[in-house]
């Protein structure tokens, strides 16, 4: 019998840029580990992120040896702050753009649960990402929240709503309308995420909840998350019609191009003109 590794080790088969892929067995059975690797950038996703995320997640997803999926990020400031925003061009921004839609495929075909262990800051798609794990558990420096209005980012359809079903529908509504932040203690009390531990306790928290699931039958989790993800599919109808429907040019639009100037500059945007309010109206 192949002999399992007890500590976290890297696959041999792959060699990924922007994620740091490994597995490791306990006597239940093995987990997997998804680490965005971009620690400069509080771990933001870069284009070549997405597919490797997408190779890592189909591969746990079909071996058998695999019975839960962890997503983290590299060391203890930030889980993932969302999208590199380093685009050259509305039409790279929009090609970036479709990549989440492939991932939301990707996590509704999991077979396995998956636990976002979330250190430090959780934002935009890193908030979402979180959201939409089976599981979630912060570390007490952990910081959570959507950026979307702020930054001109149209997220959209199921990827939004679903957040409904988490916090409700007035809280839904704050955390992506108003964009504000919220540490761990009042993410456990949104129910946003399931346990709150301080940092020198959280790989042990995280072993814990992942042998406590191993130590069940995988068929009867396999079947209980598939009850569980068939709501995702009758609020995945909503994706296409909010943004194509309702801001098709938003891409090559001046309030995009003003959202990324700000962000860049390290300044507020200023959309005050695209409500006719703007300098000499």
């Amino acid at each position: 019998m192949k002999e399992r590794p007890r500590e976290w080790t890297k696959e041999p088969e792959v060699d990924f840029k922007d994620i740091i892929y490994e597995k490791k067995y306990f006597d239940e059975g093995g987990v997997a580990r998804i680490t965005f690797n971009n620690p400069a950038k509080r771990n933001a996703l870069t284009q070549n992120a997405f597919p490797e995320m997408h190779l890592a997640l189909d591969d746990a997803n079909y071996d058998h040896s695999i019975g839960v999926v962890i997503l983290t990020g590299a060391g203890d400031k930030a889980f993932c702050s969302g999208a590199d925003m380093s685009f050259e061009s509305s039409g790279e921004y929009r090609r970036y753009f479709t990549a989440p839609v492939l991932t939301q495929y990707y996590f509704r075909q999991m077979r396995k649960p998956v636990i976002a262990a979330v250190k430090g800051y959780a934002i935009g798609y890193g908030n979402h990402l979180a959201y939409f794990c089976d599981f979630t558990i912060a570390a007490e420096n952990a910081i959570f929240g959507q950026t979307g209005p702020r930054v001109a980012s149209p997220a959209h359809g199921y990827i939004v709503s679903y957040l409904t079903r988490v916090v409700g529908a007035k809280k839904a509504r704050e955390i992506w309308m108003l964009c504000r932040q919220y540490n761990a203690q009042q993410a456990l009390e949104l129910g946003l995420v399931n346990s709150v531990v301080p940092l020198d306790k959280f790989d042990e928290e995280v072993d814990k909840w992942c042998r406590e699931i191993l130590a069940n039958s995988p068929t009867c989790i396999q079947i209980v998350k598939e009850s569980f993800d068939q709501d995702i599919d009758y609020l995945r109808g909503t994706w296409s019609v909010a943004m194509m429907q309702g801001a098709p040019d938003h891409f090559d639009s001046e309030e995009t191009k003003e959202a990324h100037r700000a962000f860049f500059e390290k300044r507020k945007p200023d959309f005050s003109r695209f409500r006719g309010m703007g300098e000499g109206i």
